[in-house]
Order: structure tokens, then C-alpha cells, then sequence
């Protein structure tokens, strides 16, 4: 198998010069890109009011004390330890194995879960293994099998934005890899754990040598009954790879740190690849961190949980009351047929201090991601698109 030193040596300068330029501004639009640019543009940036971020999807809370204590920590008693290369991504990995009941072996690290999407399209898609998702979907599986020139295959959601199991196990007839994101990004839908499990299966009796990756980013924000990981499943079927982050719940988004579950087998496939990705492409402060959040109280996630639920059920309604029914939403974001051009709305609550999510074709004439910010921005949010939709909020809602 081609290393991703090799590869880059292959393709030469010009294709890497791709990689960087296009491919990765593209995968900013969400903020790093644009963010201050948005902000110094915004009346309410002009005022100094802060502006109300609901485009990324991420836990407006941040990571809690005991994160936050251990990364200090990591500067080390003179401030100089991030100068030095670290070994900390062992105790990271020793820490999710103990949590997730798995080896060692069965873990490895990314920058982010986008390190981790990325590896596995590389390692599982060809050129005659195609690459197969739904539409629409989180792009960076797709984007990145298009990029090296391997076919992708798209498949439409059913009428209430959910899988298309039945299709979606059709399609993936001779590919060497299907994404599937659960709960879904950009629409929140979510597909049970006893029918994913059916759809693994019918997958491999209609095509062994597919294999299936499933971005678990959301799975904290879950409150569905039939609710599961299938880390357990993925420890035992080298076809399985599970993709987890800690950007979402966890609150780390900024630090950049994920990793996959998988049987050992897979993962040394990911790490040939990626030259162990945990071993050296990570930064201190963000294993630290990792660690920390690992170890903390399951009470953190918990909390999390309900505190998002909270404001989940609050900004449905709102949409619901008017007339515009968000998908069923279960994760930390909603998607909303809100009856007008997501770009002329995402640009009206901008200049009122709000920003949305980006388009998500087919659907960008009309349908929106919204993420959910804490309670005291989504009162305020809604006031928003009330102004801006001409449906105003009722008074008890601010």
C-alpha cells in the first residue's frame, strides 16, 4: 500500500499545491475562512455586540474546567513544553480504549474526525471502488475521493430526509466505501441502531468487500430510544471503521482532535497510510485535552445532552408554530424548509448579528442548517428570523 509520504512524492508539487489551495479552503467555509471578515462586515460587530455563530455545529459552552485546567497544564511549569515533540498520544489512546472496552490497537488518532474521513477514503476508494453517500451529506468524504479521481455514487434521502437504506445498500454494489453519517450532517436526521445493524448486513451479503464508515460526530447528542455505537461491531468486522470527534460534544472543536475504532487489521491499513497518525501529526495541548475530556464525569456529556435537547425543542417549536417544520433533528442542529434562498436569508440575519450555515445543494433554495447556540442566542436568534422572514416571534419567545 502507498504511504501518504509516497503519495505526496508521486503526485509532485502541483497536486499537493491542489490539496492545500483548493481543497482545503473549501473544506473552511463553515467559519475559519470567513469568520473575521463576516464579523468586521456586521452592524452588530460595528456595535461590539457579539455576534450569535449558528453555522458550525459546535458546543457554545466550550470544553469545562477540568479540560481547560489540563491544557495549561501541558505548557509545562516553565511554558516550554509545547516546544518539544510529545508522546502524549499514548496516554489518549490508553484512555479511550479503557472507555470504549477495546485494545489499544483498535485506536487511532486524527486531526479532528476530518484526518480520520479523509485516511479511510483514501485507503478504501480507487479508481474502480467507488466512493458511496447520500445527498446531501458531510461533503469531506466525497470531496476528497473526487479530488484523487475515484467515482463517487450519491443517493437520495426518502422525503423526510432520512436514508434511503434499500437504495443506499444497491449502490454500494462493488465500492470500496460508503459514508454513513449518523446522525446525519447538515439534516440531524437519525437512523436506529437495529436498522443500521441490518443495513451493515445486507451490505455485506451483497457486496463483502465494501466497506462502510460511520462518523459518529454526533452520537452524544442523541436522545432517540434505539440508540448504539457501533464501536462494538467495528472491533470485530475489519469492514466496519467508526468515526468519532471530540469538536462536537465534548467542546474542542478549536483544538482539533478525533479518532476511529476499528479491528486491528483496519487500523493498520489507516496508519500505513498515515504514518500513525497519532504518533506525530497532533499538537500537545489538544491531546491533553482529549485525555482530560475522556476521563472527565460522564456527567458532562449528560448535561450537555439535555441542555442541547432544551434548546433543540425550543427552536423547533418556534419554526414548527410558523409553518415551516424542521426534519426530525438529533443532533446539535436543524435542518428547516424555510421558503426563501438560503444565501438572501444567511446574508439578512447576518447584518442583524446572526450567521447561519452555508448552502448545502440541492436543497440551498430553500432549506437551511441552523445550529443550536446556548438558550439566551436562540431567543435572540429567533427574533431574527422572525424580522427577517416576516413571521416575528411571539412575545413570550424573546
Amino acid at each position: 500500500m502507498i504511504s501518504r509520504r509516497r503519495f505526496v512524492q508521486t503526485v509532485g508539487v502541483g497536486a499537493a499545491g491542489a490539496i492545500t489551495g483548493s481543497w482545503i479552503a473549501a473544506r473552511g467555509r463553515e467559519d475559519s475562512i470567513w469568520s473575521a471578515a463576516l464579523e468586521a462586515q456586521t452592524p452588530a460587530a460595528a456595535a461590539n455586540t457579539p455576534l450569535i455563530v449558528l453555522s458550525s455545529n459546535e458546543n457554545p459552552m466550550g470544553p469545562g474546567q477540568k479540560v481547560l485546567d489540563a491544557v495549561k497544564a501541558a505548557f509545562g511549569p516553565a511554558g516550554a513544553a509545547p516546544g518539544r515533540y510529545s508522546g502524549a498520544s499514548g496516554a489518549l489512546v490508553e484512555a479511550l480504549a479503557k472507555k470504549h472496552g477495546v485494545a489499544p490497537g483498535n485506536i487511532t488518532l486524527g486531526c479532528g474526525s476530518t484526518q480520520i474521513l479523509r485516511t479511510v477514503t483514501h485507503v478504501f476508494t480507487a479508481r474502480n471502488r467507488a466512493m458511496v453517500g447520500t445527498i446531501p451529506t458531510y461533503e469531506e468524504c466525497a470531496g476528497y475521493a473526487e479530488m484523487m479521481g475515484h467515482p463517487v455514487r450519491a443517493v437520495a434521502l426518502d422525503p423526510n430526509f432520512n436514508m434511503d437504506l434499500e437504495r443506499l445498500a444497491n449502490a454500494a454494489r462493488g465500492a470500496g466505501l460508503v459514508f454513513y453519517c449518523n446522525p446525519s450532517n447538515p439534516t440531524a436526521t437519525y437512523t436506529g441502531a437495529r436498522a443500521s445493524r441490518d443495513f451493515f448486513a445486507r451490505v455485506a451479503r451483497l457486496s463483502p468487500e465494501t466497506n462502510i464508515l460511520v462518523d459518529e460526530a454526533y452520537f452524544d447528542y442523541v436522545t432517540a430510544a434505539d440508540h448504539e455505537t457501533h464501536i462494538p461491531l467495528a472491533v470485530e468486522d475489519p469492514r466496519i471503521i467508526v468515526a468519532r470527534t471530540f469538536s462536537k460534544a465534548f467542546g474542542l472543536a478549536g483544538l482539533r482532535i478525533g479518532y476511529a475504532v476499528a479491528h486491528t487489521e483496519t487500523i493498520a491499513k489507516m496508519n500505513a497510510w498515515d504514518s500513525g497518525s497519532g504518533t506525530s501529526s497532533l499538537n500537545v495541548l489538544a491531546l491533553h485535552a482529549g485525555t482530560a475530556a475522556t476521563d472527565q464525569d460522564a456527567s458532562f456529556v449528560t448535561n450537555e445532552r439535555a441542555r442541547n435537547k432544551e434548546v433543540r425543542d425550543f427552536t423547533m417549536k418556534w419554526f414548527a408554530d410558523r409553518g415551516m417544520k424542521p426534519a426530525d433533528s438529533q443532533a446539535n442542529f436543524m435542518f428547516v424548509n424555510i421558503g426563501t434562498p438560503v444565501k438572501e436569508f444567511r446574508d439578512k440575519c447576518l447584518a442583524k448579528g446572526v450567521r447561519v450555515a452555508r448552502d448545502f445543494p440541492p436543497f440551498e433554495k430553500s432549506y437551511c442548517r441552523i445550529s443550536f447556540g446556548t438558550m439566551e442566542e436562540m431567543k435572540k436568534a429567533v427574533v431574527v428570523f422572525g424580522e427577517v422572514l416576516g413571521k416575528p416571534a411571539a412575545a413570550n419567545a424573546a
